[in-house]
Parts: structure tokens; sequence; C-alpha cells
């Protein structure tokens, strides 16, 4: 069946809001996903990302890479057929100057995503 090959996945931000859920095929390339979510990039966030390299889609620890599918990424499917796979999705700011990159790496820490502990 072909609704078999489709995942549900839902990306968490670093405030801890997410973009989704939305299901996607496996057979989509980690490329298309970032495609899309430019395309739906929530309104009035900090920080926005520009383009598909401003994106780090991250899923049981390890970084997506852009020109592999869902199914290469050996994105587990969850033990319920109807779960939702949440993953990290890292936006890396944009600098233009030197004055710019220390104001970000001077800028406090704001809220984090709670659920989650990175070792």
């Amino acid at each position: 069946m072909a609704g078999d090959d489709l995942i549900e996945l839902k990306f968490r931000l670093l405030d801890g809001t997410d973009i989704g859920p939305n299901k996607y095929d496996l057979s989509t390339t980690v490329e298309s996903l970032k495609e899309n979510i430019l395309n739906i990039w929530p309104a009035g966030k900090e920080i926005s990302p520009k383009t598909i390299n401003d994106l780090k889609l991250i899923n049981a620890g390890r970084v997506l890479e852009n020109n592999r599918t869902l199914a290469e990424s050996r994105v587990p499917v969850g033990d319920l057929p109807e779960s939702v796979i949440t993953m990290h999705l890292v936006v890396r700011p944009t600098t233009t100057d030197k004055k710019n990159e220390k104001q970000l790496v001077k800028a406090p820490k704001t809220n984090r995503c709670s659920s989650c502990t990175i070792l």
C-alpha cells in the first residue's frame, strides 16, 4: 500500500515550539524536508533561516544529511503505527560581521526544549 510508506514528523525548535506534524513519504530527501520547513516557517520567530543550509535536522542524536532520503537516514518509524516522530531543528544564525558574532555568543540562553537532553 502507498500509505505504508508515509511517516508523520514534527520538528521541535530550540524554544520548544513545534512545526507540524505533517506526513512525508520515506523517499523524501532531507533537502526537500528543509525546503518545506522554510515555506512553513512560523512568523515572528527571533531567528529565521534564509536557506536550507541554515537548518540542521537532528534525529536520534544524528544530524541528517541533505542528499539522503528518510529511508536512507534510517528514521525509526516507532513502535506504534500511528506515532509521530519528533526531530530537532536547529537554525544556524547568520552573522554578517564580528560584532554581531560576539553579541550572539554573549546572548543569554533562552527557553530550551525541556523534554530533551544532549549529552
